[in-house]
């Protein structure tokens, strides 16, 4: 008993002592970053804004008082509820900054995660610097622009159409503004430059995740004129906080100099890798010291893992094969639009997770870096996309719907700098999350026009040449690859191909001898909430491909959430998730496939009797990175949740607090912020501290209350603080022409079958030389275009191979499911080779054209051309 008592003491007392080490190093590490000059503040709040362009606005003495007090992430387009159309123009930003003279000793700078698109920042009165690009971080030194005192900043944004920046094209909405968050960073003149880390763990793989090093790449800038003998020293902590390794560099940086310096650590042993099950995460703490002064000091999570794609067996994580089933997230929400929070960044993040997935895809531009970040910390494979972008149906250029790689070869020279800028400013980014497994370098890149595809061949070449350069221990990716067929194909340019739609099942892209991936599929079925509880398995339905194949990396849906698209509410409505983020039935569907977790009681067909209330949290900050999501559902006189869908308000009773819409919202089942199956949802935000009292009212029904509190900044005072009302109207672009637009060409198809070399893409390639054909042995052929876009259907063209009497029915669909005739030749008997179809008086609509022939051997056709307006 004693020598049991004394093991017991023993025991104790190292976990005492192991946990005072843990404590120590957690506040070293935390006390070495609370002592760093550097200094980093969130400047979200208290920003005037004005819609259009106003000359002097840059000016310290210009009269704002009557723009807007809003806080960031802002867009111009708020509220928004995923209308086509979106302001296309100028805007500008202006705030107040105080600066002492302590502040002027050190090099300041302003840090944007992202504006939409083109930004000009002045700072009283002098233009500090410009950034081009839309879906990328920057930072503007504004230190020769600084003074002591009140200083004015201004920002003039515009989001114009450029056809020398990417994208030139794309299915999304390009609403402007400064919808991520921005900062003002306080440095020494000799400092860490921005995201000027750069952490790899080289032995891993060698080493079968037993150990390995840590390689640490860090650039330090000079901003003197004096050069000087400087200190770097880098220590690895772990999930715990706990010192696992460290390194130490001394060397000289020439005044005026920026210099990477190399270190590696000795190797760790055993590290906990990263994996969507175990999403461990370590820092690295980078100091900078002049003999023993700190100068500066940044922390840097990172993850031990590595990553494998192969052609025939897969994709692989730490060693093990990983069936990647993932979702496309595109980052907009309801009524903030692209402008959107932290949190609720976060909430997209975790309703993914929990439906299973363990991939998302970030579609089709560089996302936020608090996005990346949470799938770092849930555990989530990401998929980074740089902004070169095609889209269907595209035209002259002048907007959104223009070739993706420039007709005109005065733009090409800039258009490639600034796709190649934002790659690299993506990858400078991102580079140390460890759930980032590739770098795409495009999506549908091949909707360019025909004359122009040999350059857009040439810039992948140069992405992907520039991911090698910029990281090796990645991958680059081509993004949507499914087109052209056949000679000219872009799969191969890069080092993994993403196939979209129909590339699941061209035979072209069967086995295609390179690490592959299905990167959008599901993208044919579009519905509103509550949708059907199933799959969405679109093309890989056929010959049960969802269920995979050994060379196929895994499957990728389209999409997690409904978002603005310029391509109508069709294309908007593909997501498993609603715009104001709630579930529809598919997404209960996958949850219980893959997560195994059974789906909740649908609504009720019972009468209404009280409302419901409920927030994702009750506490917020107040700095622009955090909300809450309220969720109002209709209950009956047992407060069961029922399908009746009658109109409810919620409105702000006391308290700081906004909606897009200001200080309430309504919601009706026929508008564009719509209750729909007996429920409702928005995300509301405050700048301003204070507790906050919302009630959610319909006429006839008992309300329902709840109380949020908002902490942190200034106190709201009742009548005196700010209150924002942004009444909605659905925006419609001034001078409005309808657009007639040509679709045929690389968009998807769908057949009953085709014939060895004749396969169905060979009908949409825009080459007279070849033609699908339907297998001999099929007995009911078709051949179907998905033109991706709802239609006001004006012209359809049949070009047949040859010369012959064929009988056939040309049907369009908008849900490939109900048909309408639009020519009947079932009786036909004359010759043709060539077919128009026009259409003026009574105008059909759909998205989907059919051909059904009723003889085999005449089921053929050289192209098909479909010609429409895109419809709301």
């Amino acid at each position: 008993m004693y020598k049991r008592n004394i093991q017991l003491y023993i025991m104790r007392t190292i976990c005492i002592i192991c946990l005072l080490v843990h404590v120590l190093c957690f506040q070293t590490a935390c006390t070495i970053l609370s002592e760093t000059p550097r200094e980093t503040t969130n400047i979200n709040n208290t920003w005037k804004y004005a819609q259009g362009d106003y000359t002097g606005a840059e000016q310290v003495d210009y009269d704002d008082s009557c723009w807007e007090n809003i806080g960031i992430p802002h867009s111009f387009s708020i509220p928004y509820f995923m209308a086509k159309d979106f302001y296309v123009g100028y805007g500008w930003y202006r705030k107040h900054l105080q600066l002492d003279e302590k502040d002027l000793t050190k090099k300041l700078f302003l840090e944007f995660d992202g504006v939409f698109q083109d930004a000009e920042v002045f700072v009283n009165g002098k233009l500090a610097g410009r950034h081009v690009g839309g879906y990328t971080g920057f930072s503007i030194n504004i230190s020769d622009c600084a003074k002591v005192g009140d200083n004015m900043v201004a920002v003039r944004v515009n989001n114009l159409w450029q056809p020398d920046v990417a994208p030139r094209a794309g299915e999304h909405v390009f609403s402007g503004g400064i919808y991520r968050n921005v900062r003002l960073v306080k440095k020494t003149p000799v400092h860490i430059a921005w995201y000027g880390t750069f952490v790899t763990t080289p032995e891993l793989e060698e080493q079968d995740g037993k150990s390995s090093s840590v390689k640490i790449e860090t650039e330090l800038c000079n901003d003197s004129d004096e050069s000087g003998t400087y200190r770097l020293e880098t220590r690895i902590l772990n999930e715990w906080g706990e010192e696992v390794a460290v390194t130490e560099t001394t060397g000289r940086l020439a005044a005026n100099e920026c210099k990477v310096w190399m270190q590696q650590t000795e190797p760790i042993q055993e590290p906990k890798l990263w994996t969507p099950q175990t999403p461990i995460l370590y820092k690295a703490v980078s100091s900078l010291y002049k003999d023993d002064e700190l100068l500066d000091c940044m922390e840097t999570p990172f993850g031990f893992r590595w990553l494998k794609w192969t052609a025939d067996k897969g994709f692989f994580l730490n060693g093990n094969r990983l069936v990647i089933q993932g979702a496309n997230v595109h980052q907009d929400q309801a009524g903030w639009g692209d402008a959107v929070t932290e949190s609720a960044a976060r909430r997209d993040v975790a309703m993914v997770k929990e439906a299973g997935f363990n991939f998302i895809r970030g579609s089709h531009y560089p996302h936020a870096p608090f996005f990346v970040q949470a799938c770092d910390e849930l555990g989530l494979l990401f998929w980074s996309e740089a902004p070169f972008w095609g889209i269907g149906g595209y035209g002259e250029d002048g907007s959104w719907s223009s070739s993706a790689y420039p007709v005109d070869k005065t733009h090409t020279a800039a258009f490639e700098e600034s796709a190649l800028l934002q790659l690299e400013e993506m990858i400078r980014i991102h580079r140390n999350h460890p759930s980032i497994v590739a770098w795409s370098v495009c999506n549908e890149a091949f909707f360019t026009a025909p004359e122009a595809m040999d350059g857009m061949r040439g810039l992948l070449r140069k992405m992907v040449n520039r991911v090698h350069q910029l990281d090796p221990t990645r991958p680059a990716a081509i993004g949507g690859a499914q087109r052209p067929i056949g000679e000219g194909r872009i799969d191969h340019i890069g080092d993994v191909a993403g196939y979209n739609g129909d590339g699941a099942i061209i035979p072209d892209f069967q086995n295609p001898g390179i690490p592959n991936i299905v990167s959008e599929y599901g993208s044919e079925i579009s519905s509103d909430r509550p949708g059907e509880y199933n799959a969405k398995w679109g093309c890989i339905k056929q010959n049960e491909g969802w269920k995979g194949y050994p060379w196929r990396s895994g499957q990728v849906s389209w999409c997690a959430f409904d978002h603005g698209s310029i391509a109508g509410s069709t294309m908007a409505k593909l997501g498993i998730i609603d715009y104001f983020r709630i579930p529809k039935r598919y997404w209960y569907w996958y949850r219980n496939e893959y997560a195994g977790i059974a789906p909740p009681e649908w609504p009720i067909d019972s009468a209404a009797a009280k409302l419901k209330l409920e927030a994702s949290g009750t506490i917020a900050k107040t700095d622009g990175t955090d909300d809450v999501q309220l969720l109002v559902t209709v209950c009956d006189v047992s407060g069961k949740w029922v399908s009746q869908s009658p109109d409810v308000e919620l409105r702000i009773v006391s308290g700081p607090g906004e909606f897009p819409t200001g200080r309430s919202i309504r919601f009706e089942a026929d508008s564009d912020i719509r209750i729909m199956d007996g429920q409702a949802a928005i995300a509301m935000r405050s700048y301003y501290a204070g507790k906050t009292i919302v009630e959610a009212t319909s006429e006839g029904l008992e309300p329902a209350r709840i109380t949020i509190t908002f902490k942190g900044g200034e106190e709201y005072k009742e009548r005196v603080t700010p209150i924002v009302e942004r009444p909605y109207k659905r925006y419609v672009r001034e001078g409005k022409t309808e657009v007639i637009q040509t679709f045929g060409r690389n968009n998807p198809t769908i057949t009953s079958s085709n014939a060895n070399e004749h396969t169905p893409g060979m009908a949409s390639d825009g080459n007279i030389r070849t033609y699908w054909k339907a297998s001999a042995e099929d007995k009911s052929p078709f051949w179907t275009v998905n033109t991706e876009k709802g239609l006001q259907l004006k012209e359809i063209q049949l070009h047949f191979p040859d010369e012959a009497a064929r009988r056939y029915i040309v049907e369009a669909s908008h849900d490939n499911n109900t048909w309408e005739v639009l020519c009947d030749k079932s009786q036909n008997m004359q010759t043709e080779q060539n077919l128009l179809l026009s259409f003026s008086e009574e105008v059909p609509t759909g998205r989907f054209v059919r051909i059904r022939f009723l003889e085999n051997d005449k089921a053929a056709l050289t192209e098909v051309i479909v010609k429409g307006i895109v419809l709301e």
